[in-house]
């Protein structure tokens, strides 16, 4: 599996995931430039939620949570103030899903992270 499919995957998951504790996902992947690209746009009752989803195939090499630098946080960021002046949102937070494959399948979610 090379990383994109293995991103992919971890993205699929963490949408089950969502869908599983009561989300609707509104989007996936949505890109605003080169470096900015949100993996999932999702809406808990009122509040759209914006997740970056990290998969990792074991955490031999750190979490899939330190893969999120301060610089991919700040694009991160861009993306949203985009977003959600066009959609006219109101109340959002930023959310963050780790997905481990190895040993055994492990799904963390953080929210209403920063960085």
């Amino acid at each position: 599996m090379n990383n994109k499919e293995k991103g992919n995957a971890g993205e699929d998951l963490a949408s089950k995931y969502l869908v599983q504790n009561g989300y609707e996902i509104l989007e996936r992947n949505i890109r605003f430039s080169r470096l900015c690209e949100i993996d999932i746009i999702a809406k808990l009752k009122d509040t759209t939620v914006f997740v970056e989803v990290k998969t990792r195939k074991n955490d031999l090499f750190g979490k899939p949570f330190e893969a999120i630098t301060k610089a991919k946080y700040e694009n991160i960021k861009k993306g949203i103030a985009i977003y959600i002046q066009t959609h006219k949102v109101k109340k959002y937070r930023i959310d963050v899903i780790g997905i481990t494959l190895e040993p055994e399948l492990k799904v963390e979610h953080l929210k209403n992270v920063s960085v």
